[in-house]
């Protein structure tokens, strides 16, 4: 398998997640907080509905329902009603991750480290989520607690540069960047897991 790991803008983007069990309500999680607008249809409600959802309807996944969504996730668990999610998201060539099935997925969820415009996301190409978790755990420990600082300062610069008409793509960073990392910052703490 050949994958190209992208960084996706999810904001107000129509995604739907199909089961509600632990699985599928924390991918619609994962998704809200990117910003997507989330609906989830299932038969049953297994664990808590996130939070921001845009609508939770409670029936069995229909053929259509996937008609204008930017992004799918099947959790369902029930093999025959993936089969009819592939096949509708293949013939109108919507995004689809199929939990637990990576040969059928376009797409995986990785395991990410954010703090604040910072974000490093590990992935195994589904063969172990497990593992990826324990590799993303691995790289945050090593690096620096302000990185989050670091970037919004960058951006700054970047921006001051932009606005007094000078380009920034002669600039040598690599500087800048090792004199702010040693510098430190207090303020950071807004790292988080997923």
């Amino acid at each position: 398998m050949s994958m190209l790991p992208l960084a996706m803008k999810l904001s107000n983007k129509p995604v739907l997640v199909v089961g509600a069990g632990r699985i599928g309500t924390g991918k619609a999680t994962l998704l809200v907080e990117a910003g997507a607008r989330v609906t989830m249809i299932s038969r049953e409600q297994l664990a808590p509905l996130p939070l921001g959802l845009a609508s939770y309807e409670a029936r069995a996944y229909r053929r259509g329902d996937l008609t204008g969504y930017a992004l799918v996730v099947s959790a369902t668990g029930d093999p025959a009603i993936n089969d009819l999610i592939v096949d509708e998201a293949r013939a109108q060539g919507i995004w689809l991750n199929v939990v637990d099935d990576p040969a059928r997925s376009d797409f995986y969820f990785t395991a990410v480290h954010r703090d604040g415009e910072v974000l490093v996301s590990v992935s195994t190409e589904g063969a172990s989520p497990a593992l990826a978790q324990v590799i993303r755990t691995l790289i945050r420990e090593r690096l620096p607690r302000h990185l989050g600082s670091v970037a919004r300062q960058l951006r700054a610069e970047r921006a001051a540069l932009h606005t007094s008409g000078d380009s920034t793509e002669g600039v040598d960073w690599k500087p800048r960047i090792h004199e702010l990392l040693e510098d430190g910052d207090p303020i950071s703490g807004d790292s988080v897991l997923h």
